[in-house]
């Protein structure tokens, strides 16, 4: 991990490179490196930042392939950063993954090769340097050193006196983009997006070989073709349009994220939602449960989606953080529905999730933003959230569209199962509508809020506590403090006060209460008489001004029924994002985490 660009075409490489580097540290990372081929290699690392990393130039060299590395094995070094090279330092790669059995590997090479890192990375240049050595192309070098390999990666590489650049692919996510007279490569679309919108996805087992005017795709030592999609959307979506993080600009896109979400989907009010699956109402009426595996906000998403669907779909619903999940305890598969939620489609361990539920026989449907990822390729179905491009790592508007979105299903699961009477459809899709508005009324209130994180920006803890769909609120609220603020923030349900975190409350501990419809507010208001007895100032989020003198400050929100919730979790990642700012934290790219999780 955790970022991927190149380049091969005939304008400036190594600035190319660079920038693509630049688009890419949104995702996390803790160094950098850059090598640009001709008749020899030139590599450029760093233990840093990309703006600390030189760029490199080469007089013949209109190749270049770069990285920013996550930490997985071995410190962040300048020697630990890709790209990692062969030992004539003619071959150079740049690897996403974990490779499982690069000690063996290690081992076997050893006797005539010598290693300069701690990575697993490294054994797959001097793989390709023993292939080369038989003269064959660096393609097959390649597709004969990946046979060796055991684990996820991404791969792009490069060599002295070979043309272009081969990459492969095995669960990380690598994409193509075919400009003019150019040919690009990135993790994700952003590293090249500057220069163009059409790409090609690559699948598991896919090796390319890439040139300025062309791009050759082998699957199984077969050549094989992939579609060239457009995406919609641009450089400029992906910047950051005066505001000063991303994190605060994608805050403000949310009411426009909420409307693509809904945008089509909703026919009117007698005839309800189309979300475009092939889900039939016959089995959505045989279905006895529903599965959601998740991870992170995602996972705080699957949280309120379970309030959502049993309410609306009479169905029991479990939630399980992805990395947990095993299809198990004698469930029928043909009567379950398994549900990936993943901004990103290609997190790790709910693709590891989602494959054992195919394993088992049950029906998949991915609730992802990212148009031909791996999710959406392994899923019996998908649903798309429509948010737009989020470069922050600690995600929002891709919170709130999620919710919009398995508020719709929740919608069509309850027509299809003859549960939701006309009435209630109607109330909740009129909620899902009034969202943009309701989400754009708490933007509004952006001084308020701000004035209230200065006040609050040098406690030492912060807890949020909820009940009902105010608890996935207090988990994503606090989740998002922590991540950015680098404060202790701990979210639970209100009833739990007692059983702990009351030891930690102090008059130096803010508390945060979830007061909206849906939260059983009046329960909620004892737990904050609870905390206002040990002296901890309480900001409370609610529609209902009788609860302003229960607390010491008030966030109002506007009522919107079974959705009030997550528009009071718009208000607290403002929160978030201003205490963090008051302390002068890096918002965007938050130590030790990143954007997309590709290793489990």
């Amino acid at each position: 991990m955790c970022g991927i660009t190149g380049y091969i075409g005939t304008d400036d490489t190594g600035s190319i490179v660079h920038q693509g580097l630049e688009n890419l540290e949104y995702r996390g990372y803790d160094s950098a490196g850059i090598a640009i081929a001709g008749e020899s290699l030139t590599i450029q690392k760093t233990e840093g930042e990309v703006g600390e990393l030189s760029v490199p130039t080469h007089a013949d060299g209109m190749v270049g392939i770069g990285h920013t590395r996550w930490s997985t094995h071995g410190e962040p070094t300048a020697p630990n950063a890709h790209p990692h090279t062969d030992c004539t330092e003619s071959v150079a790669v740049v690897h996403n993954g974990i490779i499982e059995n690069y000690e063996a590997l290690k081992a076997e090479l050893r006797d005539r090769h010598t290693f300069t890192s701690d990575t697993d990375t490294e054994v797959i240049p001097h793989l390709i340097e023993t292939h080369l050595e038989d003269g064959v192309s660096l393609v097959t070098a390649v597709q004969r050193a990946t046979r060796r390999l055991e684990g996820s990666y991404a791969i792009a590489v490069t060599a002295a006196d070979h043309d272009g650049i081969v990459v492969a692919r095995e669960d990380s996510p690598l994409l193509i983009g075919h400009g003019e007279a150019a040919t690009y490569v990135g993790s994700d679309a952003t590293a090249f997006i500057d220069h163009t919108n059409r790409v090609t996805y690559l699948k598991t087992g896919d090796i390319a070989r890439l040139t300025d005017d062309d791009v050759t795709v082998y699957n199984d030592g077969a050549r094989v073709q992939r579609d060239t999609q457009t995406l919609e959307w641009d450089a400029d979506a992906a910047g950051k349009s005066g505001y000063n993080h991303y994190m605060l600009k994608e805050i403000h896109e949310q009411p426009r994220a909420l409307r693509q979400a809904i945008s089509g989907r909703i026919n009117d009010f007698e005839t309800g939602v189309d979300l475009d699956i092939d889900l039939t109402a016959e089995y959505l009426r045989a279905v006895e449960e529903i599965q959601i595996v998740a991870c992170g906000t995602s996972y705080h998403a699957g949280l309120y989606a379970k309030e959502l669907l049993e309410t609306a779909a009479d169905v029991r619903v479990t939630v399980t953080i992805a990395s947990e999940y095993e299809f198990s305890g004698g469930r029928d598969p043909q009567e379950t529905l398994v549900v990936a939620i993943t901004q990103s489609g290609e997190t790790a361990d709910t693709l590891s999730a989602l494959r054992d539920a195919i394993r088992s026989g049950a029906r998949t449907l991915a609730v992802t933003n990212t148009l031909g990822s791996t999710v959406t390729r392994e899923a019996d179905e998908t649903v798309f959230i429509r948010a737009g491009p989020e470069i922050g790592v600690a995600a929002t508007k891709t919170f709130v569209s999620q919710v919009a979105t398995v508020t719709l299903l929740a919608a069509h699961l309850g027509e299809a199962r003859n549960v939701l009477s006309t009435q209630a459809t109607r109330d909740l899709l009129a909620g899902v509508q009034e969202l943009p508005g309701a989400v754009q009324q708490i933007l509004d209130q952006e001084p308020t809020i701000k004035e209230a994180a200065r006040t609050h920006a040098d406690s030492e803890a912060f807890f949020y506590m909820g009940r009902q769909a105010g608890y996935p609120v207090a988990l994503e609220s606090a989740l998002k403090l922590k991540e950015i603020s680098y404060d202790h923030a701990e979210g639970f349900a209100a009833g739990e006060l007692k059983h702990g975190p009351l030891a930690l409350v102090t008059p130096d501990t803010p508390v945060v209460a979830v007061l909206t419809a849906e939260s059983a507010a009046e329960k909620t208001l004892n737990n904050v008489k609870e905390v206002k007895a040990r002296g901890a100032p309480v900001i409370g989020v609610t529609s209902d001004p009788s609860h302003t003198s229960s607390v010491d400050q008030m966030f109002d929100i506007p009522e919107c029924g079974p959705l009030e919730p997550v528009v009071a979790n718009v208000a607290l990642q403002l929160f978030a994002y201003y205490v963090a700012d008051e302390k002068d934290r890096p918002i965007d790219k938050p130590r030790n985490l990143a954007k997309s999780v590709t290793v489990e």
